[in-house]
């Protein structure tokens, strides 16, 4: 049985480069955000993920975001998510 992680950080860069390792350091992101399971299931059928203006709905076994708004609104072209774990609180 896994777990469910609590929480994620989520974070927003400006593409998406194939040949780079891992994902982008927090302090490389234009924005980051710390997300906490809401207890809620997305319209996606994944678990709804929310904090600082940041509403996902994230597989928590593959770190896909399955749907995102930023401060209400959908993400623009030209910039993706990344979800890495959270630091430790």
């Amino acid at each position: 049985m896994t777990t469910v992680p609590r929480r994620f950080e989520i974070l927003l860069v400006a593409e998406f480069t194939e040949d780079h390792e891992g994902p982008p350091a927090p302090e490389n992101a234009l924005r980051s955000a710390l997300v906490e399971a809401t207890g809620d299931t997305g319209s996606s059928g994944y678990p709804r993920y929310a904090g600082n203006g940041v509403e996902a709905d994230i597989d928590p076994e593959t770190r896909t975001v399955e749907a995102l708004l930023i401060d209400g609104e959908e993400l623009d072209y030209g910039l993706s998510v990344r979800v890495v774990p959270a630091p430790p609180a």
